[in-house]
């Protein structure tokens, strides 16, 4: 069989480039490894995505906005960053941009059921569940896709879409910058007795790192970042205990604490392509950049590739160029690097300096909030990138 893209990996990245790519004349194909009743009913995760007011017109223009359950949608309208046990915090507000709000924070599972959803009404887009890639063979002028079944594809484009531990990018022979932080991190919901203010705490402690995002009500979404056998110690705690610790490790500036969620954990690993194109081949989403979450800017950096690669494909399909043309990709991976690798550098420079429990690193902490605190064209600044419409 043969189609004009094929892309592999059926996760939020992979499904908004589908639905970008269709209705354009284009065959599309999407691989994925999951079964279909996974896609359409995910399950819940405990990951919660900050997203930024161009990736919300990105979803809205792509027909996924308005599936999401409104229940799953809460407003992101400022943010502060703590240091230990200091009172001081460095304020970010949307108020800095002339805006009601930083943005939105939204279930993952929901963005992936909406996304689903919307991918369901483009007809000319496939879906194939349950299909696993085997070998990746260069043709002169496509790729063979050979699949664990044995069948074999024929695509002029390959896009990797598979997660930061990609096995397609393994395949095409490029490696990846893995980062391993050495850190778990416990993420959850909880019901809390003081308000949030719809607004995020990001709170370095000394021997964690904790951060609390504001979904409706008073519940909130809870990220600990902790070694992984003091996160496997938490997963055990029945309800009580666990809410009693969460309690006493936010020295109760919440109130008290209820779980109304189960919890999830996940190991704390980035990871940079070292290329971001192969022959015939883009990556895109975690395939391209896995973020460490302390930014919570991971799936709006891929929402952004998916932008960039959709609008170079569009571009040369309408001019009746070749879809995967050297120069169509080295402009993707140009642009791609510049909007993504100055990010990735300072994430990781920002997790280094602050889960260092060292006395000259805890001053340099105090000194760098206060004066970045007191430099409001910086916070201007990172006001307006998040609520930039596009």
């Amino acid at each position: 069989m043969n189609y004009d893209i094929a892309i592999v990996g059926g996760g939020p990245s992979g499904l908004c480039l589908a639905r970008s790519l269709s209705g354009q004349g284009l065959a599309v194909t999407v691989l994925e490894r999951q079964p279909e009743a996974t896609l359409a009913m995910p399950a819940f995760d405990g990951r919660e995505i900050a997203l930024t007011h161009g990736s919300q017109a990105l979803l809205a223009r792509l027909d996924i906005w308005s599936r999401l359950d409104q229940q799953e949608v809460a407003v992101l309208r400022d943010a502060s960053v703590f240091n230990g046990p200091s009172p001081f915090a460095l304020q970010i507000n949307a108020e800095q941009a002339q805006a009601d709000r930083l943005g939105h924070l939204v279930a993952n599972h929901a963005i992936r059921q909406a996304a689903y959803e919307s991918l369901m009404t483009a007809a000319d887009t496939e879906l194939r569940c349950e299909t696993e890639l085997k070998g990746i063979s260069q043709l002169a002028d496509a790729v063979e896709l050979t699949l664990t079944s044995g069948e074999k594809l024929r695509t002029r484009l390959l896009v990797a879409a598979d997660s930061r531990f990609s096995d397609t990018r393994r395949l095409l022979g490029i490696g990846a910058q893995l980062k391993d932080y050495g850190k778990s991190m416990l993420v959850c919901r909880m019901q809390h007795e003081a308000d949030h203010q719809q607004t995020a705490w990001e709170w370095f402690g000394y021997g964690q790192t904790l951060a609390l995002l504001p979904l409706n009500g008073r519940q909130s979404s809870v990220v600990l970042t902790l070694p992984a056998s003091e996160i496997a110690r938490l997963l055990c705690l029945d309800e009580t205990d666990f809410a009693t610790e969460m309690q006493d490790r936010f020295n109760h500036r919440l109130g008290r604490m209820q779980l109304v969620s189960s919890r999830h954990a996940y190991p704390l690993v980035g990871a940079y392509a070292r290329r971001m194109i192969g022959q015939r081949s883009a990556l895109i989403g975690d395939a391209a950049v896995g973020m460490h979450p302390v930014t919570a800017h991971g799936f709006n950096l891929g929402l952004g590739s998916v932008q960039r690669l959709s609008a170079l494909i569009l571009a040369a399909h309408a001019r009746h160029q070749s879809l995967a043309s050297p120069a169509l990709l080295e402009r993707y991976q140009r642009q791609q690097r510049l909007a993504t690798w100055p990010l990735y550098q300072a994430t990781n420079l920002l997790v280094g300096c602050y889960t260092s429990d060292q006395l000259p690193m805890r001053l340099l902490r105090n000194v760098g909030l206060r004066l970045a605190q007191q430099a409001q064209p910086l916070r201007r600044g990172i006001a307006r990138h998040l609520t930039q419409p596009a």
